[in-house]
């Protein structure tokens, strides 16, 4: 099947007769991404799907409002972004966990996953990412998993590039020092 254009999304969305086959179009095309941003960045199956749920309602509420200034996929990734972080920052409250201890209980949900079926390999790159910085995790993931350009994460999250690349940088200095310390035990 071939992959439908945004532009044809968009209009088929701005009129009512073709504006669920539109968005059924969209989640086609873009569910399955946005989920697995999201899992990379909440670890928990259950947490991402509700996500993702949420993310989509806000698309189809707001879909009618997008200007095209920006991709439809850049803007559908600052939606599922900003849910995320808010979804991590209202579990840190609840939680009342302090700011550097998130990633251990992250750390915990990964290990006792039962939707986690990688390899050992992968199970440490997720719980080096886990020891990153909430902003360098998102950067690393969008680029190095979602293969996003410099300047569309730059869209998405409001900071320059040269901070970006930066960033994207040092995550992958901290990612290779993690891998190589044999010491970790599964």
């Amino acid at each position: 099947m071939k992959q439908v254009e945004d532009s044809e999304i968009l209009e088929k969305f701005s009129n009512e007769k073709t504006r669920n086959e539109a968005f059924n179009l969209l989640l086609s095309k873009y569910q399955q991404k946005i989920y697995w941003h999201i899992r990379r960045l909440v670890i928990d199956h259950d947490d991402a799907d509700d996500l993702v749920q949420d993310v989509f309602i806000k698309v189809w509420k707001n879909l009618e409002k997008f200007r095209s200034d920006s991709q439809l996929y850049t803007w559908i990734y600052r939606i599922a972004t900003n849910e995320s972080i808010t979804f991590l920052n209202k579990k840190k409250q609840r939680n009342n966990i302090p700011l550097d201890e998130v990633s251990g209980e992250l750390n915990e949900t990964l290990v006792a996953s039962d939707y986690f079926n990688g390899d050992k390999i992968q199970m440490k790159l997720q719980k080096a990412m886990l020891t990153l910085p909430e902003k360098q995790r998102l950067i690393f993931n969008m680029k190095y998993f979602d293969e996003l350009k410099y300047e569309e994460i730059s869209e998405i999250t409001g900071t320059s590039v040269g901070a970006l690349k930066a960033s994207f940088h040092i995550a992958v200095k901290k990612i290779e020092a993690f891998m190589l310390n044999d010491d970790i035990n599964f």
